[in-house]
């Protein structure tokens, strides 16, 4: 879109940017989302949306910005790649050849030093299957273990060494020893033809870090191994070779798509710096975030899933794991498994998005996001760089996610960030799965952790909805503050319809004179008789009175009040101590 019509319509489809402005500025108006007096062109400021590092995405993206000059090098269906884990070796044996006989094209192994490698790994064909390792306590056991396994030859096998990553999990590491191990193992791995180095930059995703924060988390991390093996004697070339990045993929479509061909951008900027003649692609393994999945209606986690692995598949990931729906529970069944690996064929074979190589490239509002992430992660990566000239201090790095994290904690309290069946739209009724304890959960700070933990211990006792008029005058306001309450794990009692003082303080009387009441109704009905209902609970026993509205749409004193944009968690909070 241009201020001239574009050349490449027909003449009666050709329109200019002003006639979008204005046709956009209609509906905006119309929603009163853009006043009369306010320009046509203000349409982009309202709906411009701001991510947390600050950048704006745009509702179009207009030619003559940047265009992505590293294109993802895969070329048809990306490799297909589940997690593996648990205690029981046998058990998890099980479930990764379910998986490999469902379609699945690689392993990636959660282990620790408890873990029978060889007997989770039986009839695996691993000359066929490559598998990941994932042993941040005890690397060097598992590997070994695995490359003393026959046929544990994959060129894309991986051993999954990550020291820095393991040490901002707070996970107990030393440098020194760090470095020698990683280098000692990428020897190994050279001599079996499988790579050694796993940049896992979901170790900041599941703290709480913005797009930018991860890449420049992982470009840091990537420069930091690089300089590490060159100084035990291998060249760039080869070294780069070693290693595979982590990325976590959102149900943020666009800014995952962006966010990982960024990641290439600057991986290919770092490798030309260093010197490196031949490209040296960067293999990207996008995994589904674990901080987006919510414990409660675990059911919606399989769209939030869907829509991750799209972005991963056109963003160009290589390979791609989708967690199962139900792993914020604990521990996935067969079907949250078998859901996972299936949302992957359908995209692959159904929907055919790895058809087309780079699905994103040339559109122009991808475009300008992957440039502008790219530049973010550059700048973090340069801070990172600045901070470890005198050792690895993650302690500013994590001062910047906290301060990331308190930014969309505010989001969230205030629903400005919706979490479907979480902070909206919760049933109260529903009957969690169970699951036994999933230590992988363990590290992950969740999205909606604030909420489910209001879930987590249901409030002692409800609040009387005191709605006023009939169902059809007060159903709007009476949903809305029911379901705000259920976010908070507190039920209403509701009066039903009215017709005056008498009835609404019998309707309360029989509920059983709860401590807190909350009024719904329309503005007419609380200008009409709203201060007589505050005052007549009051007299029946109400201690605590919230209006479902503003404050001042009642004559009366209210104790609180309940409208679009409050901070549902304060709100919550406060309601739950008057319950209690």
């Amino acid at each position: 879109m241009t201020d001239s019509p574009l050349t490449l319509a027909q003449p009666e489809d050709a329109h200019t940017r002003a006639e979008w402005e204005a046709a956009t500025a209609a509906v905006l108006r119309k929603t009163r989302k853009l006043g009369d007096s306010d320009p046509d062109s203000a349409v982009w400021d309202k709906l411009t949306r701001t991510t947390l590092d600050g950048i704006g995405i745009t509702p179009l993206g207009l030619p003559g910005g940047p265009a992505t000059a590293v294109r993802p090098t895969r070329h048809g269906a990306w490799d297909i790649r589940s997690l593996v884990s648990g205690p029981d070796a046998k058990l998890a044996n099980e479930a990764a050849l379910v998986d490999l006989d469902g379609g699945v094209t690689s392993l990636w192994l959660a282990a620790d030093a408890d873990t029978d490698v060889a007997a989770t790994l039986k009839d695996v064909l691993l000359d066929l299957a490559p598998v990941v390792l994932d042993a941040p306590s005890a690397t060097t056991q598992v590997a070994e273990a695995f490359l003393g396994l026959p046929g544990a030859k994959h060129p894309d096998s991986n051993l999954g060494i990550d020291p820095l990553g393991v040490m901002l999990r707070d996970i107990p590491l030393a440098v020194d020893e760090a470095v020698a191990e990683l280098q000692t193992l990428a020897r190994k791995a050279d001599q079996h033809d499988v790579r050694a180095i796993v940049v896992d930059a979901t170790a900041a995703h599941d703290l709480g870090a913005s797009d930018a924060q991860e890449l420049g988390w992982s470009v840091a991390v990537g420069v930091a191994y690089l300089r590490w093996l060159t100084d035990h004697g291998l060249s760039v070339t080869d070294a780069a070779n070693q290693v595979e990045f982590r990325y976590a993929a959102t149900d943020e479509q666009f800014p995952t798509i962006a966010k990982l061909r960024a990641a290439r951008v600057l991986w290919a900027r770092v490798l030309e710096l260093s010197g490196v003649e031949a490209p040296v692609a960067q293999r990207q393994h996008a995994v589904t975030s674990r901080p987006m999945l919510s414990k409660y209606d675990p059911y919606v986690n399989m769209l939030r899933g869907t829509v991750a692995a799209f972005a991963a598949g056109v963003g160009g990931a290589d390979a791609v794991t989708v967690l199962p729906f139900d792993s914020a529970n604990g521990r996935p069944d067969a079907f949250g498994r078998r859901i996972a690996r299936n949302v992957n064929h359908l995209l692959i074979d159904e929907s055919h998005v790895a058809a087309v190589a780079d699905p994103a490239g040339g559109a122009y509002a991808v475009e300008q996001l992957t440039a502008d992430l790219a530049a973010a992660g550059w700048a973090e990566f340069q801070q990172l760089e600045a901070e470890w000239e005198g050792g690895h201090d993650f302690d500013p790095f994590r001062a910047r996610i906290a301060a990331v994290v308190e930014r969309r904690e505010a989001d969230i309290a205030r629903r400005k960030r919706p979490l479907t069946g979480l902070s909206e739209f919760p049933n109260l009724g529903e009957a969690l799965p169970v699951r036994d304890a999933d230590p992988l959960n363990d590290r992950v700070r969740r999205y909606g952790a604030s909420f489910e933990a209001l879930r987590d211990e249901p409030a002692a006792q409800p609040v009387f909805l005191a709605t006023l008029g009939t169902i059809a005058q007060h159903t709007a306001r009476a949903t809305f503050v029911s379901n705000l309450l259920a976010a908070g794990g507190i039920a209403v009692e509701v009066a039903g319809p009215t017709s005056g003082v008498e009835d609404l303080v019998a309707a309360y009387r029989s509920a059983g004179t709860l401590p807190v009441v909350c009024l719904a109704g329309t503005d007419a009905a609380y200008g009409e008789w709203g201060s007589a209902a505050i005052a007549g609970l009051r007299e029946a026993g109400a201690q605590h009175v919230i209006i479902a509205g503003k404050p001042d749409a009642v004559d009366a004193e209210v104790d609180d009040a309940a409208a679009m944009g409050v901070d549902a968690l304060a709100f919550l909070t406060a309601t739950r101590e008057k319950l209690a």
